[in-house]
């Protein structure tokens, strides 16, 4: 029997990306972000998604990806919900693609030189298609163990009142 593993693939730049579709709670397209004071650069704010405060990571930035980020009005931009260590967090991606299968025998180890800028460690595979390739993200190693522990405190300060809740907005897709 073949072994498959279904993905969410979505874009970043140039560049294709597939994550895990176990991972992904949702997709939702790009809401009104609420900053935080003096979080990390690569967190961009926090929404509230149907009353779950979520914590938004420019994903862009994190991987350090060239170019701009797309603007609030583009159609195409979205944010993948993923569940890691007990944390709900949204990251933000240009576009997804689709929902497919591959062929767990298509998923290279990781080339031995850093892909295409991207720090090593975050990618799992890469994913040999007949006309593209697409780089196979391991969510859990994106945040650093310091991130972690700042957006667990982030939403003990929104629980305690610390902080401002965002405005509930959801926008499913």
């Amino acid at each position: 029997m073949i072994q498959t593993k279904q993905l969410v693939s979505f874009r970043i730049g140039e560049e294709e990306f597939g994550v895990d579709i176990l991972m992904v709670q949702e997709i939702i397209r790009l809401p009104t972000i609420t900053p935080i004071p003096n979080a990390p650069e690569s967190i961009l704010g926090m929404i509230n998604l149907r009353g779950k405060i979520i914590p938004i990571i420019d994903l862009r930035q994190r991987l350090r990806i060239r170019g701009n980020m797309p603007t609030a009005n583009d159609r195409r931009t979205r944010i993948l919900i993923v569940e890691m260590a007990g944390h709900v967090t949204g990251f933000i991606v240009d576009s997804v693609s689709e929902v497919m299968k591959v062929e767990v025998s298509q998923i290279e180890p990781t080339p031995h030189l850093v892909v295409s800028s991207i720090d090593a460690v975050y990618i799992q595979g890469v994913i040999k298609l007949p006309n593209r390739l697409i780089i196979l993200l391991d969510f859990r190693q994106i945040l650093k163990p310091q991130e972690e522990r700042e957006l667990a405190l982030l939403d003990k300060k929104v629980i305690a009142g610390d902080l401002p809740a965002p405005a509930q907005e959801s926008d499913s897709v």
